[in-house]
């Protein structure tokens, strides 16, 4: 089903809604009636971590297996590289020590075999941790809102993206005020990347 592209009365496209709560408390009952309707396309917004914030949006550990599968991938890239780097090396340009070449020893590359797999592995935490983040982006629709400005200071946000397959403006603004929400808004995307 292709998500419909929702548009205010001035033509400016709709980013989403984003929905007030009063405390932790509502917003983590509030996450958890948005996760029974069956929205895809949202998320939760705290000066704070809120816990058990991860069950009330049902996302528990859907990261962690492919996050750790790039991370492994780039430890056993950097780390093989780094070996036959060395190895090729010693090949072409061999360093007689005690009469033996070195590349018939693997004792000498453990140092660089293990500093490059731990150099790749952490290249792959941070290039997953961006792109499962969705970074960068250098602005994000929800800073236009006056209210959203409140979330590092004392507030507590809910925004649901009009790009789910499940949002329409009514329905789900009445989700949000049946959930608890004290003030709801549409929020505009001025650059059209709804």
């Amino acid at each position: 089903m292709a998500s419909v592209q929702y548009q205010t009365e001035s033509g400016a496209k709709v980013f989403g809604m984003l929905a007030e709560f009063a405390n932790p408390h509502t917003l983590s009952e509030g996450a958890k009636k948005v996760r029974d309707a069956g929205y895809r396309k949202w998320d939760t917004h705290a000066p704070f971590p809120v816990h058990e914030m991860e069950e009330s949006m049902g996302i528990v550990g859907k990261a962690i297996a492919p996050m750790m599968f790039v991370i492994g991938c780039a430890a056993i890239c950097g780390a093989g590289g780094g070996y036959l780097m060395q190895y090729l090396i010693n090949v072409d340009y061999s360093i007689i020590v005690q009469g033996k070449p070195t590349y018939q020893a693997w004792e000498p590359f453990i140092p660089v075999t293990f500093e490059l797999g731990i150099l790749f592995t952490a290249f792959g935490s941070l290039l997953s941790m961006l792109a499962f983040n969705g970074l960068p982006r250098h602005h994000h629709p929800l800073f236009n809102s006056d209210n959203f400005l409140r979330c590092t200071d004392d507030a507590f946000f809910i925004s649901i993206e009009a790009a789910d397959g499940k949002f329409d403006p009514d329905q789900t603004r009445r989700l949000l005020e049946e959930a608890g929400a004290t003030n709801v808004e549409l929020v505009e995307d001025p650059e059209g990347n709804a």
